[in-house]
């Protein structure tokens, strides 16, 4: 609900930075293949595939850090695989937006281009996995009460960011990106490794 809460209000927010092909490219896929995952969420064992989509964020964090003239052209083929691997992640772990994130960096998109992109797939991600989910059984009514807290949080949180946002520059702005992915694998790497020692 917070997903769905936060990418509403940065649409509002960023709404002047809508690129409707890219949606449709990344998007489409991206939410064919989150329902899927939401599906399979409950037979696969999402241990392994954390690792994976782990160490699958380190590589090409590191790799579109370390080696700054690589990018990948936003052709039809690559937002597919990007919008697919997007979602079928965040359905089945709940989390897809790093990999939708190096899509867009990789494809080296204006910022405001990039977070509204991204917030407007999000969202459909979002709404269609929740739906699931909530067949699923995962909703549960006396977890209710935080809706109206995520609400005013993801609102404020938007406003925040488009604050400091200006303060980047787009170079900054998508080496930020990046390194922010790159922390998000290792921790994820750690998470699981610490798991597999315990």
């Amino acid at each position: 609900m917070f997903h769905i809460f936060s990418n509403l209000s940065k649409v509002a927010v960023f709404r002047k930075g809508v690129n409707k092909r890219l949606i449709l490219n990344i998007g489409i896929p991206s939410v064919i293949f989150a329902i899927i995952g939401a599906f399979l969420s409950k037979y696969i064992d999402n241990k392994i595939l954390e690792l994976t989509y782990a160490i699958f964020l380190i590589v090409i964090s590191l790799s579109l850090i370390l080696y700054k003239t690589l990018t990948i052209k936003p052709t039809f083929f690559n937002s597919i695989l990007g919008g697919a691997l997007s979602g079928i992640s965040t359905g089945i772990l709940g989390s897809g937006g790093a990999i939708r994130g190096l899509t867009l960096a990789a494809f080296d998109f204006e910022k405001h281009i990039f977070i509204t992109t991204s917030s407007i797939i999000d969202l459909g991600l979002d709404f269609s996995r929740s739906t699931v989910y909530f067949f699923n059984g995962y909703f549960h009514q006396h977890d209710l009460y935080l809706i109206p807290i995520l609400i005013v949080v993801s609102i404020l949180g938007s406003f925040l960011g488009k604050k400091i946002l200006s303060k980047f520059s787009q170079f900054q702005f998508k080496y930020f990106v990046l390194f922010l992915i790159l922390i998000i694998g290792i921790f994820m790497l750690g998470k699981n490794i610490w798991h597999y020692i315990s």
